[in-house]
């Protein structure tokens, strides 16, 4: 029994193609918390690979889904395609500002009331095209964010965080966008899912004939003729049922006819996994009518700002008016066609748009009051045939969920109780006086030892009544870790003079461990620090501490230890003496080292010039090389000056 019914959750099903069991066994479910379910969750049949209750964002993570719409997916592209969409990009937005995402339908009810197109981008081969999309998307995004938020504060000037649940009350108020309904073919609690766009206001004020409804709805399967390469309407004789899908916003347009019943397979076989869809015509235009990196339509700019006149107005105003003409005479060519169709499903946002199909114009075809037209109850994208047969398969297919019974909400007093309990455990805990005293002295410590302030730092212990021993705080962190005294931060920045003062002065412990059980001697990375441990070792006594246990090294007098530096010292001038007088024999013999590709350039190719002595002229010219005419005029008259000058001094001289 389980495998039939994981069978049956894996194969797609069609309102116009259900096979006879699922047919006879389906029953509407009106207490299936409609009102309250997130549509935004459900997901399509073949896609039912997943845990239980799909609408917690727990239970739809996976390669194929979107934890933050709480939507699977059946391939990575659908998943791709669906981070363009401006659900998903509002939903973002709605999480940066702390506030719950929204379902598919909620977000299309926010979308008819701003009266504004913000379709996504989908994917496109017109790179102009994909160009305009983010700034107009984000624009429109803010656009509806700014709205938001200025209703919300004239209905409630006073709001705070307590009107949060009667806000989410308020938005599910509505009908949802998808009847469910329950068969003995599915799991407990899972249902199959069809939009109420599908159904006529006749039949949606009566549910309990909706089942005999979709009965009605079962069509045989056709053999059709091959469509025309142009995409031409298929001959007036055909009286199938079919449907009419247009899409027009941003200078994009897209419309398609589509056949209900199925398509014949070669075979003969009309399982509904070999179920097609049949497009009796389709056709797509595209003008450049949107202002690049500003969105909007030049008409909307003219009526806002006045009338442009630069080239690109008016190619935009000639575009519109073309994209109009084109429009309408292809719904005047499919008028035998939209006149047989049962439904029309049209997104036309924004005025221009709206008049571009309804008119009202001369020979009419699309009536604004036409009971069949229905707008899609679902979020779409940029006006292509490939939309138009994704929103097609959206429509037409079963959807499946599972849907757990709500819990019943907690009593307010109970939830308030819970609120304030919860607020002492995000609030940091609170430092004493002393907590804060010890990390305070522990930060000028430190910063005194790494400027080797050794009598500043002196003066802070006694000033303070610290001892040299202070352990500095907090101790869990890496650097207190490591070295958690004055004396092991000194070793470790080699600062012997700090070290000497701090174990002859201070009277700092060298036994001292760390975390590491290291002693203040093993952090030191020199040798005039370790000599220093040995010094203080020497002028304190071997009675003042345990230096064994502080490992420091036998006691040097601080005599030997200067003379040992100095003899270093001595040793290191002396070798550095010899190597200098090698050095200089070798360029007596050899001469100097040249890169002969940096001397490539220079006459002769070495270094001091010692080819042909230059002109006067040649120096004139090298002079004034890279200099401006200005500079080179005001350079000749300073020569002329001191050449007159000379010549003056030298008659004086004569006389």
């Amino acid at each position: 029994m389980e495998k039939k019914q994981d069978e049956q959750l894996r194969r797609p099903l069609y309102l116009y193609d259900l096979p006879s069991d699922v047919l006879s066994s389906l029953a509407l479910k009106p207490d299936a918390g409609l009102a309250q379910t997130d549509d935004a969750s459900v997901d399509s049949a073949p896609s039912r690979e997943q845990s239980p209750a799909p609408s917690s964002p727990d239970n739809i993570l996976g390669s194929k889904a979107c934890s933050l719409c709480g939507l699977s997916f059946v391939t990575v592209q659908e998943q791709r395609d669906h981070l363009k969409t401006d659900l998903h990009h509002y939903n973002l937005k709605q999480k940066l500002n702390g506030l719950k995402p929204v379902s598919e339908a909620e977000f299309e009810k926010l979308l008819d009331e701003l009266d504004v197109s913000i379709s996504g981008s989908d994917t496109s081969d017109t790179e102009e095209e994909d160009e305009d999309e983010p700034s107009r998307k984000e624009t429109t995004l803010s656009a509806l964010l700014k709205k938001q938020a200025s209703l919300a504060e004239k209905q409630n000037p006073n709001s705070n965080g307590d009107d949060e649940e009667s806000t989410r009350k308020r938005r599910g108020t509505g009908k949802p966008p998808l009847m469910w309904f329950s068969s003995p073919k599915l799991p407990d609690m899972t249902y199959y899912g069809i939009y109420r766009a599908m159904f006529t206001p006749q039949e949606l004020d009566n549910e309990d004939a909706v089942a005999v409804a979709i009965k009605e709805r079962q069509l045989p399967p056709i053999s059709m003729p091959k469509v025309p390469k142009d995409g031409n309407s298929v001959p007036p004789a055909y009286n199938s049922r079919h449907i009419f899908l247009c899409m027009i916003g941003g200078g994009h347009f897209a419309a398609m006819v589509i056949c209900l019943a199925p398509k014949r397979s070669k075979h003969g076989s009309i399982g509904p996994l070999n179920r097609e869809a049949v497009v009796l015509a389709h056709k797509t235009f595209h003008r450049y009518t949107t202002r690049r990196k500003q969105g909007g339509s030049q008409s909307a700019n003219d009526n806002a700002k006045g009338t442009a006149h630069s080239a690109g107005s008016t190619l935009r105003r000639y575009n519109e008016q073309a994209l109009i003409e084109d429009v309408r005479g292809l719904l005047k060519d499919w008028k035998a066609l939209i006149d047989t169709s049962d439904l029309l499903f049209i997104r036309a946002t924004g005025m221009t748009n709206r008049r571009t199909l309804f008119g009202p114009y001369e020979d009419q075809i699309l009536r604004p009051n036409d009971p069949r037209i229905r707008t899609f109850p679902f979020s779409t994208r940029r006006a292509t045939q490939n939309e138009l047969m994704r929103s097609f398969i959206e429509l037409t297919r079963l959807k499946v969920k599972e849907i757990q019974p709500e819990a019943a909400p907690a009593p307010a007093d109970e939830a308030g109780k819970a609120k304030t309990k919860a607020e002492p455990k995000l609030a940091a805990p609170k430092l004493s006086e002393e907590e804060e005293a010890a990390i305070f002295n522990t930060t000028q410590i430190q910063a005194m030892i790494r400027r080797s302030k050794l009598p500043a730092l002196l003066s802070h212990l006694t000033n303070n009544k610290l001892s040299a021993n202070f352990l500095f705080q907090p101790a869990d962190s890496q650097q207190n870790h490591h070295a958690p005294t004055a004396l092991h931060l000194a070793a470790s920045q080699n600062s012997a003079p700090l070290v000497t003062g701090l174990l002859t002065r201070a009277n700092a412990d060298p036994t001292a461990l760390s975390a590491e059980g290291k002693t203040p001697f093993d952090l030191a990375g020199d040798r005039a620090t370790r000599d220093a441990f040995r010094v203080a070792r020497a002028e304190l006594g071997e009675k003042a501490w345990d230096w064994n246990t502080a490992r420091v090294p036998a006691a040097l007098k601080r005599d030997e230890a200067d003379k040992r530096a100095e003899r270093e010292k001595k040793e290191k001038e002396s070798k550095e003496e010899q190597r200098r007088k090698a050095e200089e024999e070798r360029l007596k013999v050899e001469g100097p080292k040249v890169d002969d590709t940096k001397n490539s350039g220079r006459k002769g190719g070495i270094l001091g010039g010692a080819g042909p002595p230059k002109t006067a002229q040649e120096k004139r010219l090298e002079e004034a090389r890279g200099l401006t005419p200005e500079q080179r005029m005001r350079l000749e008259r300073e020569r002329r000056a001191r050449a007159a000058e000379e010549r003056i001094r030298r008659l004086q001289q004569g006389s």
